[in-house]
């Protein structure tokens, strides 16, 4: 982490804070001890930031980015603690590109169980509960559901 990091992601936070609502910039605003007091960090961490003498530690940074509004996903990768290929977006798994990028398709709930680390024992299960809760694929039977197979 350079002293550039920590100027750019503090600049990045200032927005942030005064974008809602949060008076930083006067002596008796109360912005920093309003937001440290909704975020439940300690005072001195968000002076320390905007001073840019420190780096928030992770419990203050995912606990700024829930009073902030915004995902700890780009908090993290804000602060340069982690890159976006480091830190997987979570809406990447809703597709998935078997044969490239133009050929995207939904993702079964078999994958999903995969992903979730499902034990194998308890997919089959995992599987039908999820399927009773997707809408039928375009050209199925109406009111049928999806059909798993097992019938």
């Amino acid at each position: 982490m350079t002293s550039q990091d920590l100027n750019t992601f503090a600049a990045w936070v200032e927005d942030l804070m005064r974008a809602r609502g949060y008076d930083i910039d006067s002596p008796r605003g109360g912005g920093k001890s309003r937001i440290a007091d909704e975020a439940g960090v300690h005072r001195a961490a968000v002076t320390r930031m905007l001073q840019r003498q420190s780096m928030p530690d992770l419990e203050t940074t995912r606990r700024l980015a829930r009073a902030l509004d915004v995902p700890v996903r780009e908090m993290l990768i804000r602060s340069g603690r982690l890159t976006a290929e480091e830190l997987a977006d979570p809406h990447d798994y809703l597709t998935t590109a078997p044969s490239g990028p133009e050929r995207r398709h939904r993702v079964t709930p078999a994958e999903v169980a995969e992903l979730l680390g499902v034990p194998a024992d308890r997919r089959e299960v995992f599987v039908r509960v999820v399927e009773q809760f997707l809408p039928a694929e375009p050209g199925a039977a109406s009111g049928t559901g999806t059909s798993t197979g097992a019938e």
